[in-house]
């Protein structure tokens, strides 16, 4: 029997064919281990193809999970074990698993046809390739076909059950209980008892297989972490996002209306919100990508809280009708789950580029305010600050994600919604100025305090007025050509976007010697490197000090401050240096940046080996 070790954290990765169901095996996986308190971190890998030729490197499919007893920022990056179901998911990952990690390979699947198509002329499981690895080659096809066996199925369909069986053994080899997955089966493939019952048998021939065969020396344990009391569940990006969204129309009282059309990654907000007609949620699945915020528009016209969501691609087709959402002053939130480009780029993989258009990428003078959420979990209170500032000021607001933090995964502390804050849309109820002959009239453009317009829903009785894409009068509303009007109304909606600065808390710098002469600044998902990264440097003994927007415009009011009391500021980014060109220009500050531009989370290894040599730089000056 094997011996039982405790670990304090292990990263896992199952890669596969597209087909080979990888993304299920490692969801599966990840949610055993949140079950049993461990903190979680997941990066799914998609093939951007469709469907890939079988057993080819394109077409390869892998997902990371690391899992720990303490709390942990990112899916970490190198696994401990790599689970391959064929060569090509062997070839694709071997460079990313250190000396000494553990292999688990279907041998199966190591014939010479698909040994030839990733370009191996040999046999890596016998010719020495992976001597600096312990491998263990099992027939996870044959020992799946006969577990299924009993159930009638063809050899094609039954080998598809060989993910269960290797997330059997994973699950024996590291402690996690079955009956979730178990209770997922049965549910998943209810109208299909036989491939239910094969699935079933198949996960569970895997963890007998680890119990039995004796070819562990040990098997593993994780404690779970600690955490703040409450409700958890796991949680993805997007599907934060969703749920921000419909809290944020809740706290209102407002109906979510939801213009959209499909796009990589941020299509799972959509199907989400499709799913929600039992909260009042209204979807509507456009033509293209202007229909979806046309609508959405015309949605918040009406009185209804008016989302559209979107990647960089269809952001670019967005920008004339956000045009016309900021000159109608009308709330509109637009999610844009970045992706790398430019043109198609590279739809499943995840990237930072889209800032500048985000910041500056419309027509004329026209500020929005711009949110980036830093985590998947993040994702559900960013959406819900988007919310807030839409309504409470009359403006479009963009959220920036990426797919990153909409595929992955982590813990999630269900809020308690009777305790947030509820967001008053202000809707205007009686008229506001008067007519030449002294009668009362509605004037859309007489502004409160924070310079948000009056917001009268149409057909409120005595409230009629006009707006539209054309300069309007300051107060009346009626089409104007006035040089100094135009003027005005430029000036104004600056200023109202600039004010929102006193909505934005002041940001917190992580220094914990208060000694640090290094800041690394950061924005969205780069949180998670970062704060990685500094850890390893600090326990290295040396200082280094931390902060993280999520106000991309306005930034907070003492950012400046923050930025002239270090002597070297470094900017890591997943783009050519975006947020480090604004800050130079708007605080005329020397902005280091650091830029990696992969498809991929920063590296937290790479990134600890700059700070390291930043720090020790400027120790000998």
């Amino acid at each position: 029997m094997a011996e039982t070790r405790s670990l304090d954290r292990v990263v896992i990765r199952f890669a596969g064919d597209s087909g080979d169901g990888m993304q299920l095996t490692g969801d599966r996986f990840t949610a055993e281990s949140a079950s049993l308190g461990n903190d979680i971190a997941t990066l799914p890998n998609f093939p951007a193809e469709i469907r890939a030729p079988q057993g080819t490197l394109p077409g390869v499919s892998s997902f990371q999970v690391h899992f720990a007893e303490y709390d942990i920022v990112t899916p970490g990056d190198r696994p401990d074990v790599l689970i391959a179901m064929n060569p090509a998911a062997l070839k694709a990952n071997l460079k990313d698993l250190p000396e000494g990690g553990v292999i688990i390979v279907d041998q199966g699947d190591f014939t010479k046809r698909n040994l030839a198509k990733v370009g191996w002329n040999s046999d890596p499981l016998t010719d020495g390739t992976l001597d600096k690895w312990k491998v263990h080659a099992l027939d996870l096809s044959g020992l799946a076909v006969a577990a299924a066996k009993p159930f009638g199925l063809g050899r094609k369909d039954a080998s598809r059950t060989k993910n269960m069986f290797a997330l059997g053994l994973l699950c024996w080899l590291y402690s996690r209980e079955r009956k979730g997955t178990i209770d997922f089966l049965k549910t998943k493939f209810a109208n299909k008892p036989e491939i239910r019952d094969a699935n079933i048998a198949a996960f569970n021939a895997g963890h007998a297989y680890g119990e039995t065969a004796e070819i562990f020396e040990h098997r593993y344990t994780i404690s779970p972490a600690p955490m703040p009391a409450g409700r958890y569940r796991q949680v993805t990006g997007n599907l934060a996002t969703a749920y921000g969204l419909m809290a944020g129309a809740d706290l209102a009282g407002l109906q979510l209306f939801l213009g959209s059309y499909p796009i990589t990654p941020a299509s799972d907000i959509l199907h989400e919100l499709s799913r929600r007609k039992d909260v009042g949620v209204v979807t509507f699945q456009a033509e293209d990508e202007i229909a979806g915020i046309s609508a959405a528009i015309g949605a918040s016209w009406a009185g209804n809280l008016g989302v559209t969501t979107t990647s960089g691609p269809g952001m670019a087709l967005k920008m004339e009708a956000l045009g016309l959402a900021l000159m109608t002053e009308l709330p509109l939130v637009v999610v844009n789950v970045q992706r790398a480009g430019p043109s198609t780029g590279m739809p499943t993989k995840t990237e930072q580029a889209d800032l500048l258009q985000a910041l500056m990428g419309r027509h004329g003078e026209a500020p929005v305010p711009v949110l980036a959420a830093q985590s998947p979990a993040d994702c559900f209170d960013t959406a819900v600050e988007a919310c807030r500032i839409a309504l409470k000021y009359r403006t479009p607001v963009i959220v920036l994600t990426d797919g990153y933090l909409a595929n992955g995964a982590e813990p999630w502390r269900i809020p308690d919604l009777d305790a947030m804050e509820p967001i008053d849309p202000g809707f205007a109820t009686e008229p506001n100025a008067a007519k030449p002959d002294g009668s009362p009239a509605f004037h859309p453009y007489v502004r409160d305090e924070n310079l948000a317009r009056a917001f009268a829903i149409p057909g409120t009785p005595g409230l009629e007025h006009r707006i539209g894409g054309l300069e309007k009068n300051a107060t009346t509303g009626a089409i104007s050509y006035d040089p100094a009007n135009h003027e005005a109304m430029i000036r104004t909606r600056a200023e109202k976007v600039a004010g929102i600065v006193r909505d934005v808390p002041d940001l917190e710098v992580h220094d914990p010697s208060g000694k640090a002469r290094v800041l690394v600044l950061g924005w969205g998902s780069t949180y998670g490197p970062i704060t990685a990264a500094a850890r390893r440097v600090r326990l290295a003994g040396r200082e280094v000090a931390t902060v993280h927007l999520r106000h991309l415009n306005p930034m907070p009011a003492n950012l400046g401050d923050i930025l002239r009391g270090y002597e070297r500021i470094i900017v890591p980014e997943m783009n050519l240096g975006q947020l480090a060109f604004v800050l130079r220009a708007q605080y005329l500050v020397d902005v280091q940046s650091y830029s990696r531009v992969r498809g991929l989370p920063i590296s937290i290894a790479e990134l600890e080996e700059h700070l390291t040599a930043e720090i020790d730089a400027l120790e000998d000056k």
